[in-house]
């Protein structure tokens, strides 16, 4: 069997208002470091496709080079 327990008034009064500004600040954060995100994952993109062209590059030179030397 569970015992009850008291409860402050106060406390079941806060409850409510307080769970309703937790989740407004958590909206507002998110809006916040959304857009920050969005401009991080398309710098990385602009990154990994600099480095992928990169080793592209340095491929091909390779392969014309090996290519040269076998003639």
């Amino acid at each position: 069997m569970v015992l009850l327990v008291q409860v402050s008034p106060l406390i079941k009064l806060n409850h409510d208002p307080v769970l309703f500004l937790s989740v407004a600040y958590g909206v507002k954060r998110y809006s916040y470091l959304r857009p920050q995100a969005k401009d991080e994952r398309r710098r990385a993109a602009e990154e990994k496709k600099k480095q992928d062209e990169q080793k592209w590059i340095e491929r091909e030179l390779s392969e014309a080079q090996d290519d040269s030397l076998l003639k």
